[in-house]
C-alpha cells in the first residue's frame, strides 16, 4: 500500500488508520506488506506516527528535497532542514526502521559543492532509501516562466555522477535511474511500476494498471463522492493495451532498473525474444557503448543512463 500523490500526512492519523483498517477488511495482505506513506517534513508528531505504526504503516518518504533553507525557499518547501532532521528522528523513535528521503538536483543557483554536501548530510542520518532526482521545469509551472539560473549539463551529469559515488560510499545502491537503497530496501512500489505489476488507484485523479488496460479516477470531488458505489463512473482516459503497447512500456520502463528487462519474463509474456522484436536497436545501441546484453538482460550501461530518455525513445514501435 502506498498512500502518496500529494500531501497524504495532512490527514488526522485517525483518517489514516480508518482507512487502513478498511483495506484489511477488504484485502488480503502478506504478513511482510510494504506499506507507505509519503509526507512533508513538519506535518507529523509524535502521535500521528504512533497511529500510523499501529495501523500497519511501515515505511515513510519524507521530501525534503535539499539540506539548505535558501533552496527549501525557492522552491516553495513550507519546512526547514531543522523542520525535517525533527521530523526524521520522530519518526525514528516512532520504531519507523524504513525511510526514504527525496533529494533534488539541478536547482536554480545550486552548486556541485552544495549538492554534495546535501547528500553527506543526508546520509549521516542513515536513512534505508534515498531518491535522488534532477529539477524538470515543466510548461504552465512558475519556474517556466521565470529566468532561472540553472546549473549547465556538464555540472548536472557531475552531481549525477557524485551521487552514485557518494551514496555508494555509504551502502547505497543504485537500483533504477534515480533510486538508491541499502541492501535488501529496495521500494517494491517503485519497482512494481517498472515491472508493470498491477495496482489499484483510490482517490482522485489515482492511476491504475490492471491486466492491460490502464485508466484513472476522476479528479472531481463531488462526482467521485456521488458515483464512490460504482466504480465503473468514476474512471476516466480508459486505455486497453495491445501487445505492441504492452512490449512498449515493459522495454521503457523496464530499462529504468539497473538490472534491467528480463529477457526470460518478455518471452514468456509475449512469446517472442527481446531479440527477434528489437535486434536492429539493440545491436545499434550496444556498438555506441549505451547498452549492455547477456543471456537473460538488456540493460543500459553508465554512458546508456546519461542519456536514457533519447534510448527508451527508440524502443517505440
Amino acid at each position: 500500500v502506498f498512500f502518496g500523490g500529494g500531501t497524504p500526512a495532512v490527514l488526522p492519523g485517525e483518517w489514516t488508520a480508518e482507512i487502513m483498517e478498511t483495506l484489511k477488511k477488504k484485502f488480503t495482505f502478506a504478513p511482510d506488506a510494504e506499506i507507505s506513506t509519503e509526507a512533508n517534513p513538519g506535518t507529523v508528531d509524535r502521535e500521528k506516527l504512533r497511529l500510523w505504526r499501529e495501523s500497519g504503516i511501515n515505511r515513510v518518504s519524507f521530501g525534503c528535497q535539499s539540506s539548505f533553507d535558501e533552496e527549501l525557499r525557492m522552491l516553495g518547501r513550507i519546512h526547514t532542514w531543522k523542520d525535517f532532521l525533527e521530523s526524521f528522528d520522530l519518526a525514528r523513535e516512532s520504531g519507523f526502521d524504513n525511510i526514504n528521503v527525496d533529494l533534488m538536483s539541478g536547482l536554480p543557483g545550486q552548486s556541485l559543492a552544495m549538492w554534495e554536501t546535501t547528500l553527506r548530510r543526508t546520509v549521516r542520518l542513515k536513512p534505508e532509501h534515498i531518491s535522488a532526482y534532477s529539477l524538470i521545469v515543466e510548461e504552465g509551472t512558475p519556474f517556466a516562466s521565470m529566468q532561472l539560473d540553472l546549473p549547465d549539463e556538464d555540472t548536472e551529469r557531475r552531481m549525477y555522477a557524485r551521487t552514485g559515488e557518494i551514496l555508494g560510499e555509504h551502502g547505497y545502491r543504485r537500483y533504477e535511474i534515480s533510486n538508491y537503497a541499502l541492501p535488501g530496501r529496495e521500494c517494491r512500489h517503485n519497482i512494481g511500476y517498472w515491472i508493470r505489476t498491477d495496482y489499484l488507484g483510490l482517490g482522485l485523479g489515482a492511476s491504475s494498471l490492471t491486466g492491460s488496460t490502464r485508466f484513472s479516477n476522476v479528479p472531481d470531488m463531488e462526482m467521485y463522492l456521488k458515483n464512490s458505489g460504482m466504480p465503473e463512473r468514476l474512471r476516466r482516459e480508459v486505455q486497453v493495451l495491445n501487445k505492441k503497447d504492452e512490449m512498449e512500456e515493459t522495454m521503457f520502463l523496464g530499462l529504468r532498473l539497473m538490472r534491467g528487462v528480463d529477457k526470460h519474463r518478455f518471452q514468456e509474456n509475449f512469446h517472442t525474444t527481446v531479440r527477434q522484436v528489437y535486434a536492429p536497436v539493440l545491436d545499434r545501441f550496444q556498438k555506441l557503448g549505451l547498452m549492455e546484453e547477456t543471456e537473460d538482460a538488456v540493460f543500459l550501461t553508465e554512458e546508456g543512463i546519461s542519456v536514457s530518455n533519447a534510448v527508451m525513445a527508440e524502443f517505440l514501435l
